[in-house]
């Protein structure tokens, strides 16, 4: 732990320097920052800044979606595991900017039944950026059944789905 210690404030130090060094080489004859040095620690501030919300936006909204599916998912009664039984299809960014995902579901049982699946969207990291339920009504005995998972917000980046918890009832 010592040496990753030493090591981070070698490379805080090297960035340091080099900032400063940066400052100097750009700076008046006075030995101030120029302008340009100071609007660019300004930009890249206000930057850091607009990223710094836009995640934590992201993720309220995550957080948000993902409490709606977990009420949607308690409302289902006498619900049996049917994860196994939930294909996903290939996941597309509509017209509108929205993301969907087409979700098929194989119902095992002889009677007609009912799923409601929970599909988690993830960006590129893997972090979970939305969550819907989809419910799939009605499917015959031994049937197939489709139905679209549709994002509550615009995602961007590359998005994958996948299934979290589906329920047949």
């Amino acid at each position: 732990m010592v040496a990753k210690v030493a090591w981070t404030r070698g490379a805080a130090g090297a960035v340091l320097s080099a900032v400063a060094l940066g400052a100097a080489a750009c700076s008046g004859g006075d030995g101030t920052p120029s302008g340009a040095v100071s609007s660019a620690a300004s930009a890249v501030r206000s930057a850091g800044e607009a990223v710094s919300s836009a995640a934590s936006e992201a993720a309220k909204a995550a957080e948000s979606a993902a409490a709606v599916a977990k009420d949607k998912l308690a409302d289902v009664k006498n619900g049996v595991d049917a994860k196994d039984q939930v294909t996903l299809g290939t996941v597309t960014t509509a017209t509108d900017g929205y993301t969907t995902v087409p979700v098929t579901v194989r119902n095992t049982d002889d009677a007609t039944k009912s799923f409601a699946v929970q599909v988690e969207f993830k960006d590129e990291s893997g972090s979970l950026v939305d969550t819907v339920v989809v419910t799939v009504s009605d499917v015959a005995g031994k049937g197939t059944g489709q139905g679209t998972a549709r994002s509550t917000h615009k995602l961007s980046g590359t998005v994958t789905a996948q299934t979290g918890t589906a329920l047949r009832y």
